[in-house]
This record gives structure tokens, sequence and C-alpha cells, in this order.
């Protein structure tokens, strides 16, 4: 047998080898899938049976999710106060960061991800729809969003975002933009940077695991749920400390026909989401 075609089989067994490892990957991964999606089924059949109603296409999954640090960045923070604010003046107050510039207003920026920007008044004018005018400030400070919910009110308007981290909701970091007759007068939240994944960080535990806890926490009295909407993975900003480092652990967010509930991944605790 010829050199070179002892070296095509071998090429050929190779790509054999990988073609069955790879197909026992997929395999796996869809055991997986339908392993969750079945617990899932079975946990809304549990929740319908105690008075609750839901469907499982109400429950949204995301298995990327992990425990993230996040670290104060201020090469961050200065970005986004340019952003909105020009070329300003920086004062280094301890935790807190202020950016000036005295022609538009000024920008804080406290340790725990907190911000808060002001605008001088009649400087930025609602002249292209407000929640176009969002989306512009929010793609000029290099914010990555998840959802939007808009209050108005006789004189105010007010657009309140739920920042994300490739694509799962900071459930707990929110940023509102508002509106006073016609002009955008502040833009205050709280945002994370500096993420980064923690080693050997758990898995989220099940869907239907954080379900049939929410069940058990609302028949202990706790709270009166008769119907659930929506049920979405994603994160809970939780502060350390007062030095700007953080983390966003895996969180629940459920939704019901009037209050929305968080539930902690790691620790099972539960409250209210504002």
């Amino acid at each position: 047998m010829g050199a070179s075609r002892v070296k095509t089989i071998a090429i050929v067994v190779l790509l054999l080898i990988n073609i069955f490892f790879g197909t026992v990957i997929l395999i796996d991964k869809a055991d997986d899938s339908y392993g969750e999606r079945q617990a899932i089924e079975h946990a809304c059949a549990v929740m319908r049976s105690g008075g609750i109603s839901i469907e499982p296409d109400a429950v949204i999954t995301n298995n990327t999710i992990r425990r993230m640090r996040a670290t104060r960045v201020d090469e961050s923070e200065a970005r986004i106060a340019q952003a909105v604010l020009g070329q300003t003046v920086m004062t280094d107050l301890g935790v807190i960061y202020r950016y000036e510039n005295e022609q538009r207003g000024t920008a804080e920026f406290y340790s725990a991800g907190d911000f808060e920007i002001r605008f001088n008044e009649g400087v930025i004018p609602n002249e292209n729809g407000t929640l176009r005018t969002v989306q512009e400030f929010l793609r000029d400070m290099g914010l990555e969003t998840a959802s939007q919910t808009v209050s108005i009110s006789q004189e105010r308007e007010i657009v309140t975002v739920v920042e994300a981290y490739k694509g799962a909701s900071i459930f707990n970091c929110t940023i509102e933009f508002m509106f006073v007759e016609g002009y955008l007068q502040t833009i205050i939240g709280r945002y994370v940077t500096g993420v980064e994944p923690v080693e050997d960080s758990a898995k989220m535990m099940q869907a239907g695991t954080a379900l049939l806890g929410f069940l058990a926490w609302v028949r202990n009295g706790n709270a009166v749920c008769t119907q659930i909407d929506k049920v979405e993975a994603g994160y809970q900003h939780r502060i350390l400390g007062s030095f700007g480092e953080d983390v966003i652990v895996p969180a629940w967010l459920i939704t019901t026909d009037t209050v929305r509930y968080i539930i902690d991944d790691g620790t099972g605790e539960i409250w209210t989401a504002s």
C-alpha cells in the first residue's frame, strides 16, 4: 500500500471520528434540551394544579448564563459622559466622579454603577420622537439593553430601559430617560462594566426547579398569584462592597398578571422587582 493511500485512509478515519463525536455531542445537547422541556411542562402542570395558570411556552431559558464579575471602569464612565455632554471637565469626589459641561449639563457616576446625568434646560429638544431619541443616546453611550417601557403623564414622558449582557437582561439595572415639556431633562439609572466570567461558576438551576420554588413561596403566603405571563432567565446585579467590585448572578424574572418577581438562582431568594 502506497504512502499516499495510507495518508488518505488516515484522513478519512479522522474525519469519521470527528463526525462521530460531533454527533454524540449534538445528541447529548438534544437530550438535555428535551429533558429540560419535559421538566418545564411537568412544573407548569403542578403549578396549574396549585391554582397558578402558566403555559410552558411562557418560559424562556438561556444555558449560557453564568456568574460574572463586574468591576468599575473609569474609561467607560468618561466615554458615556462625553457621548451625551461633549467635552467635559472631570472632578474626583472620592467614590463619585463628576463630569461637567457648562453649556450642556453634568454627569455623576458612583462606585456601585449608579449614575445621574442632568441636562441644562432646553438643551436636548425631543425633535425626532421619544423612542428614537432614546435609541440614539443608547447607541452613542455604547449601552446594550434588552427591553423598554414608556410611561406618560401630563407634562412628563419617561422611557425605562433594562440593561443586558450578551442578550440576557440584568433585571435590576435600569435606566430612565425623563422628558419634560418636550426636552430631555435627565438620564438616571444603573449599569455594570468590566464584566468577566467567574471561574468554575455553576450552571443555572432548571427552570422547572425555579417554578416549583416560586409555587412553594406563594403557598407559604408570601404573595397572591393566579397567573404567570412570562418566565425569563437573566442576571441580577449584586453589590458586594463600596469599591466597585460587584457580581452579576443568574436569576429568573417571573412576570405575573399584576407583579414581577426576581428569583436569585443561587440562593432561591425571591423579592418584588421594581
